[in-house]
């Protein structure tokens, strides 16, 4: 926020040419597909937060909050250390350190590069990440389905969120931020594919996603307490807070994790680059902005690949 026999597991199937079930469209890549409708509420949602509320404390008050309602609603959660191995624990942390680098990395980003930029990179990067990271450390090879479909997914993406830009009201780009949004494409791809592996191994989906996310929430406590946190103390941020924490961290992950018991984690992050499209609609809806030519020509290409990914597979090399 993954499987398929497309990926190999720990334990194979009986015959390795079959794939071991068939979900369909509501076991794997339907629960990730609403996990990105969620996420792509968030740029709408904190835009609606107090005047001078801190971004990156907007972020991180939403993953903290968020991360222990994941732990707390989750039994399995709490004896999962003590089940695992201790390569296994060893992952957990990580990932872990994984989750919270995202909103340290992302909304600095943001502020550097502006929403388009960073999200573009973030998110195109994600997949591409996630796809090279399974592929060196064994875990699956990209297919060309996956390969075809996640570049018009990413070049999608480009055009959606680069429209304006390229219709002449570009603006020069700040080399830092464009480092910190790729570290926040790194850091989803780390704990996608943890989270993925995790489970994948028979490990509770709830349970992996509520230590992941309730630790990494206790990381970014000090960072909330830090900043100025009077904007919480007024309706609106409580609001937006509790939005985040409920809707686009506990909700969307705990959807995110059942479908990776479905989907490879590359084929999950690149079904998110859904968000993107969510939050560019939300903009024209709800807030009124317009969307140039290109950005519409991008949702088109973004909308075929995502449907290209979330089609059942017929098959081993599909």
């Amino acid at each position: 926020m993954p499987n398929r026999t497309a990926v190999p597991t720990p334990a194979r199937p009986k015959n390795p040419g079959a794939p071991a079930s068939r979900p369909g469209l509501l076991g794997g890549p339907a629960p990730i597909l609403v996990s990105a409708v969620l996420w792509g509420t968030t740029g709408t949602a904190s835009s609606l937060a107090p005047t001078g509320a801190p971004t990156a404390a907007i972020g991180s008050a939403g993953l903290a909050l968020g991360g222990m309602l994941l732990f707390l609603t989750s039994r399995a959660a709490r004896s999962l250390p003590g089940a695992c191995t201790r390569r296994e624990r060893w992952l957990l942390a990580l990932g872990a350190l994984a989750v919270a680098g995202y909103p340290l990395t992302f909304y600095p980003a943001v502020a550097r590069t502006g929403v388009a930029v960073a999200t573009v990179i973030a998110l195109g990067s994600a997949p591409v990440f996630t796809g090279l990271l399974a592929w060196g450390t064994g875990r699956a090879r990209p297919t060309a389905r996956w390969t075809a479909a996640t570049a018009a997914a990413v070049l999608g993406c480009a055009l959606l969120v680069l429209g304006p830009a390229l219709s002449g009201h570009g603006t020069a780009v700040d080399p830092v931020g464009v480092v910190l949004a790729a570290c926040a494409g790194l850091s989803y791809a780390v704990y996608a594919l943890i989270g993925g592996g995790l489970i994948t191994r028979g490990h509770a989906s709830d349970a992996v996603m509520g230590v992941l996310f309730g630790a990494a929430g206790l990381l970014v406590v000090p960072l909330v307490l830090y900043v100025d946190t009077d904007w919480l103390g007024t309706w609106r941020g409580a609001a937006v807070g509790g939005y985040l924490a409920v809707f686009t961290v506990f909700l969307a992950y705990r959807l995110f994790g059942h479908g990776l018991r479905r989907t490879p984690a590359s084929v999950a992050t690149s079904l998110t680059l859904a968000e993107p499209a969510v939050a560019a609609v939300l903009g024209v809806v709800v807030l009124g902005e317009r969307l140039p030519a290109a950005s519409w020509c991008g949702l088109a290409v973004l909308a075929s690949g995502l449907v290209l990914l979330a089609l059942p597979s017929r098959g081993r090399g599909a």
